[in-house]
């Protein structure tokens, strides 16, 4: 039995029907969807959309600009249980409809994707941290999120780790990420980092397990930047922003290795307005973990943040802590945090208009970066204020990013839908 006939159904139940429009008046088997379908690796060209089923057949993608009018398609080469269909030849910032199908009937239909832009144009952002418990709690910031954004299109989305507690085993995954979100999946393209929970079953030096089975980061620059050869880190571009994703956890950390040697270079050589890097382990936190004394968030903090601040990276996304922290527009602070010094503050206000006005920064090296710890989208518990940290929150939660042309908003949401923190960013 294949490892996906495990899983239990997400949106049709397995039948069974007498096929009489054939001579031999055989029984046909319909297919049922296990999983998905979901979005991978989008582009201003292309889009990959997977889904798997509990029977082996040969997938295929039917699509086009008006949802009645699916005049396009795309087919696998061969019959399968695990469906992987690229859409290439697209057009850049367009809403496409698209259905799932095999050769005799449609599986499931009504969904749609918007393909990346290649210029800027307004963008939301959905984070979420340490989400894959498959609880009410993610249910309830889930909900919270979709509540705050209404009708407003989620471009795309993040998880940064620890994506399926608590060994990343495939029921965990189908738990806590695809019977949560099935409604985001479907419409908006997920990117994900790998945490020490998903890395449980699975290796980032093998390029195994569930995690490495399940999605699809680009490995050779096919969204944008540089090539990383490998799904464990990666970047991609959407509009004016790049986007650096890292492994702190399975990969080496050390500041000449693969990875850092990579993340310089791509992030040196991006002229994207913002460049945002997201990983699991935060460099700071004093929340259910400690970026004082854990071997991971130790060497981020020290090996990594110089090369990306040098880079200009502006925003950096982490989990691991059950917690919410947003620093400072800091730069320059790569010891413990008894070391932390208001020199290292590149601004000392909140970065919120209403009160000491927005954090203003150009894209030279060491202008500044802002720091999140977002881990609180299925459990949140206590943290204490680590000095660099403007705000310290224990609430559920997950963050929005609105970029618009050169300024760049933050918000905290809660489980309610309400904002609990906010800040804005401007380029100068």
């Amino acid at each position: 039995m294949s490892k996906d006939a495990s899983f239990d159904l997400l949106e049709v139940q397995t039948a069974s029907t007498q096929a009489t429009a054939t001579k031999k008046h055989q029984k046909t088997l319909h297919s049922a969807i296990l999983r998905g379908p979901y979005l991978q690796q989008g582009t201003h060209s292309s889009i990959i959309i997977r889904w798997a089923t509990n029977t082996p057949v040969q997938g295929k993608v039917l699509y086009g600009t008006a949802p009645d009018k699916l005049l396009l398609s795309a087919t696998e080469a061969a019959a399968t249980c695990d469906h992987t269909v690229k859409l290439q030849e697209l057009e850049s910032d367009t809403k496409y409809y698209y259905a799932i199908a095999h050769s005799t009937e449609i599986l499931d239909e009504g969904f749609f994707f918007v393909t990346a832009p290649k210029q800027a144009k307004p963008t939301r952002i959905w984070v979420v941290g340490d989400s894959g418990r498959g609880n009410e709690i993610a249910a309830q910031v889930r909900d919270g999120y979709l509540k705050f954004t209404g009708t407003r299109h989620t471009d795309l989305w993040l998880m940064l780790g620890d994506n399926a507690y608590d060994t990343g085993t495939w029921d965990e995954y189908q738990r806590g990420v695809f019977e949560m979100y099935p409604q985001i999946l479907r419409n908006s393209v997920l990117w994900t980092a790998i945490g020490n929970h998903d890395a449980g079953s699975a290796s980032s030096e093998w390029q195994s397990g569930p995690y490495y089975e399940l999605f699809n980061p680009p490995t050779q620059g096919e969204a944008g930047g540089i090539a990383s050869g490998t799904a464990a880190y990666y970047s991609f571009d959407y509009g004016n922003i790049h986007f650096i994703c890292l492994d702190s956890y399975g990969s080496d950390r050390a500041s000449t290795g693969a990875m850092l040697s990579w993340a310089a270079e791509d992030a040196t050589s991006s002229d994207k307005d913002w460049k945002i890097a997201f990983w699991h382990h935060p460099p700071y936190t004093k929340g259910s973990h400690d970026s004082d004394t854990e071997i991971e968030l130790i060497e981020m903090r020290e090996r990594a943040l110089p090369i990306l601040e040098a880079a200009g990276v502006d925003l950096v996304l982490s989990g691991h802590s059950h917690s919410y922290e947003r620093s400072y527009l800091i730069d320059g602070h790569y010891g413990t945090s008894d070391t932390f010094s208001a020199e290292m503050k590149k601004d000392q206000g909140s970065g919120q208009e209403d009160k000491s006005g927005a954090y203003y920064k150009s894209s030279a090296p060491h202008a500044g970066t802002v720091y999140i710890v977002a881990g609180t989208s299925a459990r949140a518990d206590e943290v204490s204020p680590h000095p660099a940290m403007h705000t310290s929150l224990s609430i559920p939660g997950s963050l929005v990013i609105d970029v618009q042309g050169k300024r760049l908003d933050v918000m905290f949401v809660d489980d309610r839908g309400e904002v609990q923190d906010y800040f804005t960013m401007k380029k100068r």
